[in-house]
């Protein structure tokens, strides 16, 4: 609990527009996509990376917990002030500082919104990949937090691969650079691709360095049918053999189609198992190439129905649904947990058939969805938690899941990070010493612990 004398000092620090305690204006910061619900004692609205420092210099004296958030679309519960303390809302942290088209990089805010990102650097022919599903409303510093992915990571990586350098708070108020403004740099420890992917444990990260590359001249999208997820799956596994690497290959099976089916514009037939989104781009003939070659592996392989978007609003309808699977699986069931595990290409049709195996099982319907071009599936268990006797079952499923994911030699998070909700099975993946040297990196950077405590090593900070 966060004192009044403290809230007066951070009223002081920041002036009273910046800080908010009324319960009412709280409630929307105590929550994100885990649906999962935490009351802060207050909100900040920090200007300035100094801001930043005061706050968590004074957190350190006072021991009161901070949590960094963006735009509040986290799937792991990584921005949920689990321990009541103070939220810290980047919304002013919300400027493009710099669009270099000579050496290919921008500087931007850590609260800029993904779109918006990508819409300004496209105006200059550029192009900045990472494309996460929630790209309209999450915000660079929270996909730096994740190291989010996203449908192109197929063919582009994930946000990882496009930071270089960046500016962050020290959880003990130490404002620190890290990284470069160059395509190469290797002085010191690497605290750049450290902080990635560090979920707000580590320092709050107040702007970035990316790496942008040229926007491609040509894009195609297409889609084809398939009775089974499982002659979906092996299509990808046909395709990069064919040495095509598409820009985004994304799958959903029945459950997922039959959420978005008016979504998607089209009449589909009702036998439809599962269907593939694919989109290639680069080269005019290049792209009209592989195009052409895709439709050819996905009707040998058995597709029912293959088809091209035949205009930009076409193909644009199509992704915009496939965005709004997640929400839209809330259709079958009220609540639901996600989980983003990732398997080898080569064993996703496994999966698939452990999926329906599962379901049945447990009798829950388990609605699979994802990033089947790097093996990223999102599977969603659907389930009522007003009813005890499904949501007892939950746990079971998701260890299950796991279990299977592991030892197909996958991972239990893709792009979703640990956070709160994955960190009770965080050491069916990693050993015990390895998770220790984690925990002392955190208390290195973090030595009373008030930086977004509770998340990762759920015991321990």
């Amino acid at each position: 609990m966060i004192s009044d004398r403290v809230l007066r000092e951070l009223t002081n620090l920041l002036g009273p527009e910046n800080i908010v305690t009324r319960r009412d204006d709280l409630i929307p910061y105590a929550s994100d996509a885990t649906h999962l619900s935490y009351m802060p004692d207050a909100v900040a609205f920090p200007g300035n990376a100094q801001d930043i420092s005061r706050i968590l210099v004074l957190a350190n004296q006072e021991e009161f917990p901070v949590i960094p958030r963006g735009g509040g679309s986290g799937k792991s519960g990584g921005a949920l002030p689990v321990r009541g303390g103070l939220v810290l809302s980047m919304d002013r942290f919300n400027r493009i500082l710099l669009i270099d088209p000579i050496n290919l990089i921008a500087k931007v805010e850590t609260g800029v919104i993904t779109s918006v990102l990508q819409e300004e650097v496209e105006k200059l022919d550029l192009f900045y990949p990472p494309d996460p599903a929630s790209i309209k409303i999450c915000t660079i510093g929270g996909n730096v937090a994740e190291n989010a992915g996203g449908l192109r990571a197929v063919k582009y990586g994930v946000t990882r691969d496009y930071v270089l350098g960046m500016t962050a708070v020290l959880p003990t108020g130490e404002i620190i650079k890290a990284g470069v403004e160059t395509a190469k740099g290797v002085v010191g420890y690497d605290l750049t691709r450290l902080l990635v992917g560090s979920e707000g444990t580590l320092a709050v990260i107040t702007d970035v360095i990316l790496r942008l590359i040229p926007k491609p001249a040509s894009t195609r999208t297409m889609m084809a049918l398939f009775h089974t997820v499982s002659a979906a799956v092996e299509t990808v596994s046909e395709i990069t053999r064919h040495k095509i690497i598409p820009t985004a290959l994304e799958l959903m099976d029945r459950l997922c189609i039959d959420c978005v089916r008016s979504e998607l514009g089209m009449s589909l037939p009702p036998q439809c198992g599962a269907l593939l989104l694919i989109e290639v781009d680069g080269d005019k003939a290049l792209t009209k190439r592989e195009a052409e070659r895709i439709r050819e592996i996905c009707l040998q392989s058995g597709a029912m129905e293959f088809m091209a978007a035949s205009r930009k609003r076409e193909a644009e309808k199509l992704w915009e649904a496939r965005r709004n699977v997640s929400a839209a699986v809330y259709k079958l069931r009220p609540d639901k947990v996600s989980e983003d595990v990732v398997v080898p290409r080569s064993r996703m049709a496994e999966l698939s058939s452990f999926l329906d195996a599962l379901g049945r099982k447990y009798n829950l319907s388990i609605a699979a969805y994802g990033h089947a071009g790097d093996g990223n599936i999102h599977v969603n268990i659907l389930f009522d938690k007003n009813a005890p006797e499904e949501t007892r079952k939950v746990d079971e499923v998701v260890r299950e899941l796991f279990r299977k994911v592991l030892e197909a030699k996958g991972t239990i998070s893709g792009e979703h990070g640990i956070g709160l909700t994955k960190a009770p099975y965080l050491d069916m993946e990693m050993s015990r010493p390895a998770i220790e040297l984690m925990a002392r990196i955190k208390l290195a950077f973090d030595p009373k612990g008030i930086l977004n405590p509770g998340k990762i090593f759920p015991y321990r900070s």
